[in-house]
This record gives C-alpha cells, structure tokens and sequence, in this order.
C-alpha cells in the first residue's frame, strides 16, 4: 500500500495505516492545507470547484475533500462525476479561487489521488506544492466557526458548458463534421468518459456505441489506455466497421485512438495528429515534453514552425506554451493541450481535432496515421543507488557521448543521427527512466543498449 505527497497533490491506495495509505485522515489534513493555501492566495474569493471520475472511492474522498473545505470557510461547488478537463473549465466559469479533482488517471481502482487547481483551472506550480506541504507538515490551520462556515451548491451543467465550449471554437467546423456521419466506438473504461464523450459525439453529429459504459470504478481492463489493454476496442472497431475508435483514460484528460482497420493509431501520435490540425488552420509555436516522439516536430516543421521540447510534466508543458506562445501542445501519452480553450490536458477536444481532421482530408484514420513519420518509442530503466549516482552517471554518459546534441534541461537527453534516448529520475521509484525512439523497435533498442554499456563499464 501507498501514498505519495508532492508538490502536485497528493494520491494512494484506500485503507490501511494513517500516513502510509490514502486515509480519511490523510484526505482531511491535505485538502485542510490546501484550503488555508487558497485562504491566503485568495481571501476575496473563497469559492472551489471539485469533481470526481468514476472510482469505487470517489464519493467517499469527495464527501471528505467537501466537508474540509466547507469547515475553512470556503464555498465549494460540486461538480459530481466529471472529468479533469471539464473541473479546469468550470474553474473560470465560476471566477473561482482553485479546484480538486479527485482521480488516480490510468492507476488501477485500488488508487485514488486529489489533484489541486489554482485560479486559472491549471495545475499549481512547484512552489505552491512546496507551500501547501510546509502548511500541511506545520500545521499551520485555523478552521472557521459555526456562522463562518462555507456553502455547498452544485452545478449539473458543468459538462455541457465544456462541451459547447468546444463547440464554439472558431477553428472547429461542426457542419462539416456531422456531413461525415462518423461511427465511434467508446471504451470508456467504466468512468466519466461514459457521461461525457457521448454529449460531444451527439453535438457533432456521430453516431457510437460504447463499451465499458456502467460508472462503477470496477474497470474492466488495466486503466491506462495503450495497446495492450484496448484488445476488446480495437476487436469492436474492426468487426463493427467503425470509422474510429475511441480511448480515455479515468478521468478523461488522456486520450488514445484505433483506426478503421482495428490497428492501434498510438497514443504518441494523438498530439501530432491534432497538431497536424490546428497547424494547418493557425501556425505556430508547438511545445512537448522531451520524453515525446520527434514525429510532432517533423509536422511542425512542415509548416514551418518551431517545435519546443519541455522538462516532463503538464505544468512544465504549459509553462513552456506561454513563454512560447505555442497554439498547441501536450504530452506523448495522450495529452492535448489548446490554449484558446484552457491551459490543460483535454481528451475531448482531442477528438474534436482528430474527427475535423478526418472530414477535412477527407481520409480515414490509418491514411492519416500513414502520413507522418513512422518511430518506436520503448522503455527501460536502471536502479538507483543514491542521489549522487545519478549526477556522476550523467556526468559519464555526457563525456561518453559529447560528440552528440545534449540536452540537460530534465535529466539527459542525447540525440542520436538515428533516434534519440531521455533519461531522467523517477518521481515515484528509485530508478532513472531510459526512453528511447527510433524508426523501429529494433533501432532503439540499439540506443539503450549503446547507454547501458557506458553505464556498466
């Protein structure tokens, strides 16, 4: 059993000890810190927006979140059963001082996790995580009395208004799209995905059918949408004659494709697809993190844009995005991030973007896919020993290959003539994270194995 505290929130497994699992009292003490945080960052505005995918757990972390915050003196609105891009909008729509979203992404249902929002619907910065843990670790919380004490409303439209917010994208061609009849197939993993893609496809004049629909938590595969784990989706699309089939993850912000032929598009190639897109329409900066397949850039520059590599994480993507002025962006496994609608991973306009692509080009998935350039990513990784092993490897491994593009912004990055290997520490285990992608898998694992024998030297 687990539980973790960062500076983004805090996630665990349900049950057991105090301190070593997600408890009540685990729940009760974070968001308590997180509430006098957005006390003190937001006195004038003491209102929080929360929400909650489809967890056996849920409602019981929900109740416990509401109830804390109400007992600081803070007005909480209730999204419900939502997903994490819709509780980032309805951030703003309610000029709100912050929000939680309680969801463990694509971690199995023994999992769950409260992720904490500033006033901008956006993930909270390094700092703020170090300032909400000192707060939690100090104690240093004052809880309101009786005639203080917050309000509780609820906002059953919250979904809606994301979805026409969508809609109402100028670089969306709704028309068009329902000209096309598209049929979908949804695995929507026994989660939100199940009340919320449906509104979209409806809007934009589709027709699907769903899998996995019951919310019960109880997830019929492993959470995570890849390969491996979507062999009754990509089964259904093939036998149904579907034109797509659709992936998400719990809580909706990742999201992974199957073509007409039953063949997994991959989820690394969702964000150049939707790059493909929006470049096409408005030009610009695009920005991933450097553990993502080179394929974004290749589309990138064949509109003659700049494409910006971050350090991994969303709330480093997004930083990077304003700095760059990026129209587009995200993360390799699924994550689209478009700025005119809000600064976070969003599934949902995601395939917005990709059905608009198909009726532009006028071509089916697997053309599309066939369109961009073709790489392997794989994964390994090494045993950490301590913290001063990881420099004095890094320090080898740059003399090792010094003759190569380096890039030290987040662990190690060496470019190869061939591919390319990431290396970076783990934020949950005690190893270092080896990526590597190439044009095939067989090349790539040339890479690893080029670094792993200067590591075993």
């Amino acid at each position: 059993m687990t539980l973790i505290k960062s500076i983004s929130g805090i996630r665990g497994t349900i049950g057991g000890e105090i301190g070593e699992n997600l408890t009540p009292i685990d729940i009760v003490e974070c968001v308590a810190g997180y509430g006098t945080w957005i006390k003190q960052q937001k006195p004038e505005t003491l209102k929080v927006i929360v929400g909650r995918d489809g967890r056996i757990s849920g409602a019981m972390v929900s109740e416990l979140a509401i109830n804390t915050l109400i007992s600081l003196g803070i007005d909480v609105v209730d999204l419900g059963l939502s997903t994490t891009p819709t509780v980032e909008v309805a951030v703003t729509k309610h000029n709100a001082a912050g929000g939680i979203i309680f969801t463990a992404s694509h971690n199995p249902k023994q999992w769950n996790a409260l992720k904490f929002l500033n006033h901008k619907g956006e993930f909270i910065s390094s700092q703020d995580g170090h300032d909400i843990l000192s707060l939690i670790s100090k104690r240093e919380i004052l809880f309101s009395e009786v005639e203080e004490l917050g309000l509780r409303t609820s906002d059953k439209d919250a979904i809606e208004y994301h979805m026409e917010a969508i809609l109402k994208l100028p670089i969306i061609n709704v028309d068009l799209i329902k000209g096309k009849k598209f049929h979908c197939i949804i695995d929507a993993i026994n989660s939100t995905g199940a009340i919320s893609i449906p509104i979209l496809l409806e809007k934009l004049g589709c027709t699907y059918e769903i899998i996995n629909e019951e919310v019960t938590g109880e997830f019929a595969h492993n959470p995570e949408p890849l390969a491996s784990n979507l062999i009754q989706l990509t089964d259904k699309v093939k036998n149904s004659k579907a034109d797509i089939g659709i992936a998400v993850d719990p809580d909706v912000d990742r999201l992974a494709l199957v073509s007409e032929n039953g063949e997994y598009f991959g989820e690394e190639y969702t964000l150049v697809a939707c790059a493909d897109f929006v470049l096409s329409h408005t030009p610009g900066s695009t920005v991933s993190n450097l553990s993502s397949t080179k394929a974004l850039k290749d589309v990138s520059m064949r509109y003659s844009c700049e494409h910006q590599p971050s350090m991994v994480g969303e709330v480093n993507v997004v930083t990077l995005m304003k700095e760059s002025n990026a129209v587009i962006g995200g993360e390799g496994n699924g994550g689209v991030i478009y700025p005119p609608l809000h600064y976070g991973r969003d599934a949902l306009v995601g395939i917005a973007f990709i059905l608009n692509l198909m009726a532009e080009k006028d071509m089916s998935l697997s053309e599309i896919r066939k369109s961009y350039p073709d790489y392997t990513i794989i994964k390994n990784k090494i045993p950490l020993k301590s913290e001063e092993a990881i420099s004095e490897l890094f320090n080898k491994l740059k003399r090792a290959f010094a003759n190569e593009n380096l890039n030290t912004i987040d662990g190690l990055k060496i470019d190869f003539s061939n591919g390319w290997v990431h290396m970076r520490k783990s934020n949950t285990e005690p190893i270092i994270r080896v990526y590597a992608e190439a044009k095939n898998t067989e090349e790539a694992q040339k890479l690893i194995d080029k670094i792993m024998k200067v590591v075993n030297e």
